[in-house]
């Protein structure tokens, strides 16, 4: 086959990436060159190349991914928020009703891809570079993080979408040698879940050695590693909670603890603090902090709009500390189905309006109760309560007993989501514990009416569909069932 007509500069199958130009804009265009580009192991060849490479992983959270997305999928796909806004392809995600055209799926699979790019970009490369102010130590440091960072990207897609492409390699160039290799990586077809959770727990525990300290709150560190295993574990198919209880054993080794006071967690005066495991540092700088002003204001109607549902269970509860850090209610000039004008509330775990929110990626009550969850399932009953009520002391609520499994599932989901409201984390959390159909369905608005859309839910809608235009670019995909 004659390459002329192919590739004149690739990364990482431009159909899978952030980039407007797809590959098969490159297939139909005419001929840039009458030669394949040069293929270089080399394409880094100064240690200011690979910190800049580097940077753009952490550049990364300031995009429309981590600054809106991630909380909106976590939360206004379950039962913590409703959509907001106006934006009818939310409104899509929102009501369980996504097509395979929503340009906000399409968006996260070019994001998520984009990342793990980046990261390939790291992997495959650095150590090649024959600079010697970049020393070994720090090649395998850089490598460390771009490898948690990886499977975090990885973790994210199995989990929206199940089956999907496992790509390796940040592909530079292009020639009649390497032409196979390409093309598998540039239109790959789906791999299992099982084999993306294998490359996950792969690259997670190869990272271990030479991650960066768990001190170092802003760096995919040793910490965040071992939670990350800690949860993949208890997410895959088929859970391996011993794995779970002995990661989060690691884990609390590393110094650890729970911020006494629940509110400093998120007043933008504590950050990098004790329970923190891996922040995002939002710095006005190469991450400005622009989602604040997705989820706060009433200027326009925003998005995550806190259900009648969480604030009926932070008041059941009488959760009144979580209740007051996580939601604010404000007298606005709109109203909407579900709350007046008068008393319309906000998310408020995102407040600041000056470019430098910080969010955790992963804190240490999230894992602990990742742990409970696990003792649960190995029928430790007596030591999931304690884990669980070591999070409710904080916020001064009473201990909780586990009679049974059942019974400690419910529990520890209810614990996850007054504590964990508005991170992201209630859809993955409904479906890792089989969960999400059963409530989801059952949604109800201020009334106790089952909301019209709740219906809308089932198996198939648990995943995402695999974007048209992906499978418009790539004949190797297939769609996931349902869609």
């Amino acid at each position: 086959m004659k390459l002329n007509k192919t590739f004149f500069y690739i990364l990482l199958g431009s159909m899978l990436t952030a980039s407007t130009v797809s590959c098969s804009d490159y297939l139909d265009t005419e001929p840039i060159t009458d030669r394949a580009v040069p293929l270089s192991d080399t394409p880094y060849t100064k240690a200011s190349e690979a910190e800049d490479l580097m940077t753009a992983l952490y550049s990364d959270f300031g995009n429309e991914y981590w600054q809106l997305d991630y909380f909106f999928n976590g939360d206004a796909q379950a039962d913590t928020a409703y959509t907001g806004g106006d934006n009818p392809q939310n409104m899509q995600q929102g009501e369980y009703r996504i097509i395979a055209t929503n340009t906000n799926v399409a968006r996260d699979w070019k994001y998520l891809y984009g990342f793990i790019n980046n990261c390939n970009k790291v992997l495959n490369y650095v150590d090649n570079i024959a600079d010697p102010a970049l020393t070994s130590a720090r090649k395998n440091e850089m490598k460390s993080e771009a490898a948690i960072l990886r499977a975090l990207y990885y973790f994210h897609a199995v989990q929206l979408w199940g089956d999907v492409p496992l790509v390796t390699k940040a592909v530079i160039g292009v020639n009649s040698e390497n032409f196979e290799e390409v093309y598998s990586q540039v239109y790959p077809k789906r791999a299992t879940t099982a084999e993306i959770y294998t490359q996950i727990i792969t690259d997670l525990e190869g990272a271990l050695a030479s991650a960066p300290s768990a001190s170092n709150k802003f760096k995919a560190n040793k910490g965040f590693a071992l939670a990350l295993l800690a949860k993949v574990n208890a997410t895959k198919p088929s859970p391996d909670y011993t794995k779970v209880v002995s990661y989060t054993d690691q884990l609390m080794t590393l110094g650890y603890s729970l911020v006494p006071t629940y509110d400093h967690l998120f007043d933008g005066s504590h950050e990098a603090n004790a329970e923190s495991i891996f922040e995002a540092n939002g710095n006005g700088g190469n991450v400005w902090a622009w989602g604040t002003f997705m989820f706060v204001g009433n200027d326009w109607k925003k998005f995550n709009t806190p259900s009648n549902d969480v604030v009926k269970s932070f008041d059941d509860e009488g959760d009144v500390i979580r209740k007051q850090s996580s939601v604010t209610f404000d007298n606005v000039g709109w109203a909407d189905n579900y709350w007046p004008s008068s008393h319309y509330p906000f998310m408020n775990k995102m407040r600041l309006t000056d470019g430098n929110q910080n969010f955790y990626v992963a804190r240490y009550a999230d894992l602990l109760l990742i742990r409970a969850e696990a003792k649960v399932n190995l029928g430790d009953y007596i030591g999931a309560a304690a884990l669980v009520n070591q999070v409710r002391a904080r916020v001064n609520l009473p201990n909780i007993t586990i009679s049974s499994k059942e019974d400690g599932i419910n529990k520890i989901l209810k614990e996850r989501k007054l504590e964990l409201a508005f991170e992201g984390e209630r859809w993955f959390d409904l479906k890792r514990t089989g969960k999400a159909v059963e409530i989801l369905s059952n949604r109800k608005d201020g009334n106790g009416n089952v909301i019209s859309f709740a219906k809308n839910i089932n198996q198939n809608r648990l995943l995402w569909p695999i974007p048209q235009s992906q499978i418009d670019n790539n004949p190797n995909l297939t769609q996931n069932a349902g869609y």
